[in-house]
């Protein structure tokens, strides 16, 4: 097939749409039908967890949004309470894929809704598992167990789209797109991130553990596939906050931040102990841990509401509840796509747990920057290469 009709453009009235390859396509369609939007998120997640296999030797799962990742995660197992936050059976026997699924997933499950999902590797019954328990877009991977397929096919009345991609296909070295009727032309980033990019640590804390560069990576590669300016907050194995296409580089700080401080929040006890309403949706329920953590938490806990969605009325998370539980994680990593061009952004990041930063450096305030760091104690590398992705 060297061609395949699509269901629609970016939107319903950009028809006809349409992949084409010079050749034999790399994908086959399973079942579904995808749209332009499904493709795009697809083939971006493919990239990014196939390189996370390659740098780490472990499984890895994406979920995608928008052409940018709501979360990114290698296979590392999972604890009692990641189980609890990422709403797993805690008696599941889980594949190292199906962890890294989870993780992805788990990570920022208001932005997952609607996703599409990339796996590394084929995907197993456990997965599919997963997957069939989430409102979801497709997914991709190199290919599906017999049991896997049949959960997927039958997910959405049939409807779900499963795609299949050819592990072996590489690109051409140049890529091309149009904007405007005019065509664009670039060579491919094939950059590899790896080890080797963390060894210019140029702060007075010069130790980053096995551990942290393990995190910088899966922040690094997450970055490379989003869309920019960007900045990726890394623990155990995963992105805990991405932010993503902002003008300002403090701004994707403080979004990825934010994301960062909810990942840890949803691991409060009283969070965890939140009695739901009978019968609640995961979508809703997702919805009401959000604005419980927040500001906002009147929203779920007035009288005439919260009796829709809790069992029993939970007494709120006040800010110095909140930010005491914050401030007892550390050892977070921090990647981002470009140069801090401000120590602001160090002054934020270190609110949300970071230690260990990976970033290009060639900023005339380095020297600010790497200040700021010593003041905390954060270890830095300068990586010198640069990730934006549009």
């Amino acid at each position: 097939m060297a061609e395949l009709t699509l269901k629609y453009g970016c939107n319903p009235n950009q028809k006809p749409s349409r992949i084409f390859l010079e050749g034999e396509l790399p994908v086959r369609v399973l079942a579904g039908r995808p749209g332009y939007i499904n493709f795009l998120d697809a083939l971006n997640g493919w990239q990014l967890v196939r390189e996370l296999k390659e740098a780490t030797g472990l499984p890895a799962a994406t979920s995608f949004k928008h052409v940018s990742p709501a979360g990114a995660a290698i296979g590392l197992p999972l604890d009692e309470t990641m189980k609890k936050i990422y709403f797993v059976d805690k008696k599941a026997e889980l594949s190292p894929l199906a962890c890294a699924y989870a993780r992805a997933r788990g990570a920022d499950r208001m932005s997952s809704f609607g996703d599409f999902i990339a796996l590394s590797d084929p995907c197993d019954e456990q997965t599919a598992a997963l997957i069939a328990k989430e409102v979801s877009d497709g997914v991709i991977a190199p290919g599906y167990s017999p049991e896997a397929l049949e959960i997927l096919k039958n997910k959405r009345k049939g409807a779900y789209n499963v795609v299949e991609i050819d592990p072996a296909y590489a690109p051409e070295e140049i890529e091309r797109k149009q904007v405007f009727g005019i065509s664009f032309e670039q060579g491919r980033n094939s950059l590899k991130i790896g080890e080797e990019l963390l060894k210019d640590v140029v702060t007075a804390n010069r130790l980053i553990p096995e551990g942290a560069k393990r995190d910088l990576i899966v922040a690094l590669i997450t970055l490379k596939y989003t869309q920019s300016n960007s900045v990726c907050y890394a623990y155990g194995g995963q992105a805990i906050g991405i932010g993503a296409g902002q003008q300002s580089r403090i701004h994707c700080t403080r979004l990825a931040g934010g994301k960062a401080d909810n990942w840890f929040l949803r691991q409060h006890p009283r969070v965890l102990g939140l009695k739901f309403a009978k019968g609640l949706g995961r979508a809703d329920r997702d919805n009401a841990i959000d604005v419980y953590i927040s500001d906002e938490y009147e929203d779920v806990l007035g009288d005439g509401v919260w009796q829709s969605i809790f069992a029993s009325r939970p007494d709120p998370l006040s800010r110095e509840e909140k930010k005491e539980w914050i401030a007892g994680f550390d050892g977070v990593a921090l990647g981002s796509d470009a140069f801090f061009p401000f120590g602001d952004n160090i002054e934020r990041a270190r609110k949300s747990g970071v230690r260990y930063i990976a970033q290009p450096g060639g900023s005339i305030r380095d020297d600010n920057v790497i200040e700021v760091c010593d003041r905390y104690g954060i270890a830095m590398a300068m990586t010198g290469i640069r990730l934006f992705h549009h």
